[in-house]
């Protein structure tokens, strides 16, 4: 019983993971249309927010 629910916590925490990084990158895609004058304010250049905006939810 306790390696299946240690399987469901890390499974629990790796949808949270991709969870988190598909929000961010949507906000980020949101903010390269909507304010493209803050990426260069957060250090990033255009070609580096399209390269994190391509990315699948499950890549780093």
């Amino acid at each position: 019983m306790l390696r299946r629910q240690h399987s469901l916590a890390t499974l629990r925490s790796i949808i949270a993971a991709w969870d988190e990084r598909k929000r961010f990158r949507w906000e980020l895609e949101q903010m390269a249309k909507d304010n493209p004058h803050l990426i260069d304010d957060i250090g990033l250049t255009r070609r580096q927010v399209e390269a994190e905006i391509a990315k699948p939810f499950w890549r780093r």
